[in-house]
């Protein structure tokens, strides 16, 4: 099971990449189903998820897809890289402008800058976490977001 990446045109004219992966469908609830999958390398570089040779995703069942059939499933890759960047680096400019920050202010209070960067430093990753926490929970119910089952590949 291997993905494939291709370009394609979104309604701007503008190119991204598509992504496409096999897997097999082990439950169907509703309008999603839970589809097992290998990993592909961008996967397997990043390490993020749990175990190293399969994952468990749920995408929207748009080819009636039941358990035990193997599918092809789409992701955009705008999405994924969207979720990367938000995940990894806002943090990462979170503590950079906590630092600042807590530095700014020791600067106006006339106080040693250390005990200051740090405070901020931490209240700025706080921040960035939950703003992390409440993307996590708008993407689930995002649907240009989510995987899609687009056709069953085999009964």
């Amino acid at each position: 099971m291997c993905g494939l990446w291709w370009r394609q045109l979104d309604s701007k004219g503008v190119f991204f990449m598509q992504g496409e992966q096999e897997g097999i469908v082990i439950a169907v609830e509703n309008d999603l189903a839970k589809v097992k999958t290998s990993r592909h390398s961008d996967c397997e570089n990043c390490g993020s998820c749990p175990g190293n040779t399969a994952m468990v995703l749920d995408a929207l069942n748009q080819a009636g897809a039941r358990p035990g059939q193997r599918v092809l499933i789409r992701v955009a890759e705008v999405s994924m890289l969207r979720s990367a960047f938000i995940v990894y680096m806002v943090p990462l400019f979170a503590i950079f402008a906590g630092i600042m920050l807590g530095g700014y202010v020791a600067e106006r209070l006339a106080l040693t800058p250390g005990w200051f960067q740090v405070g901020g430093a931490i209240l700025a990753f706080a921040g960035s976490a939950y703003y992390i926490r409440k993307f996590d929970r708008s993407a689930k119910q995002n649907i240009k977001m989510q995987p899609v089952v687009i056709r069953i590949l085999q009964e």
